[in-house]
């Protein structure tokens, strides 16, 4: 037996675990879910993965995209228990899209740049999707996305055709025209308009990010994650010391603040 169908062999076999699973001596609580009620859990397999991957540990990647893949399983068997789809239906589309998506590999078409390959899949997708009745680059970037990756995505769309920038030097002046407004809104002390220039700071700051190629999403990550080891410094300090974070002053956090960044 090859790779390959050790594969599918394996894939089939968590296949027939689930029909099991979801069959009338099954398990209670498989039975019940649809695709509505297993929606939190899609999100959270998806970021455990992302996590596994940040930490750097194969072991735990393995594990969470098992997870992950037991939730298209999942999924794929209610669709077909609905007579809609199927697992290997699954499988023969996103196969058909990445030929027809990669034509300079499976075809004769000639790009030489990773550039030029986001460019020309952006125009497949658009040409895919107008058939579907789209009509705008902008059209299937998902709402439900954490507003940092989907205004990151947005504006991705609206440069591959042309809506950007040319030079860092243009954007840094929109940024201070932002800033401006925002500080202008606060002495307005008017709440919507706070609001208002408050979003138009970040979503400026996200497309700066792309600019410079810095993905926005994984920077905040670092940065919170940073934020955690540090505070936690803190706490530690105040436990040693037989104290609370209440009975710290705010000179003495900051005190402690600093040692932990320098370490």
């Amino acid at each position: 037996m090859n790779a390959e169908n050790g594969q599918q062999g394996d894939l089939s076999r968590l296949v027939e675990l689930m029909a099991r699973l979801r069959g009338p001596d099954g398990c209670p609580w498989d039975r019940k879910q649809t695709p509505e009620s297993l929606k939190p859990f899609l999100i959270e397999e998806c970021y455990e993965v992302v996590d596994a991957i940040e930490e750097g540990d194969p072991g735990k990647v393995k594990e969470e995209l098992g997870d992950l893949l037991f939730q298209i399983v999942f999924h794929a068997r209610i669709a077909e228990e609905q007579g809609q789809f199927t697992l290997r239906d699954v499988v023969a589309a996103i196969h058909e899209k990445m030929v027809r998506r990669h034509p300079h590999v499976f075809g004769d078409e000639r790009l030489s740049t990773a550039g030029e390959v986001a460019a020309n899949w952006e125009e497949i997708k658009l040409k895919e999707k107008r058939g579907e009745g789209r009509r705008s680059v902008l059209e299937g970037v998902p709402r439900e996305l954490p507003s940092l990756i989907r205004a990151h995505r947005l504006q991705e769309r609206a440069a591959k055709v042309g809506f950007d920038w040319n030079h860092l030097n243009e954007v840094l002046p929109k940024l201070d025209e932002e800033i401006a407004e925002f500080k202008e809104s606060l002495q307005q002390e008017d709440a919507g308009k706070i609001e208002e220039e408050l979003g138009d700071l970040f979503f400026t700051l996200v497309n700066l990010s792309r600019f410079l190629g810095v993905n926005p999403e994984e920077a905040l990550r670092k940065t919170i994650s940073k934020f955690v080891g540090r505070f936690r410094a803190i706490e530690e300090h105040a436990a040693n010391a037989g104290r609370s974070l209440k009975d710290l002053t705010l000179e003495e956090m900051e005190a402690l603040w600093q040692e932990a960044k320098k370490s």
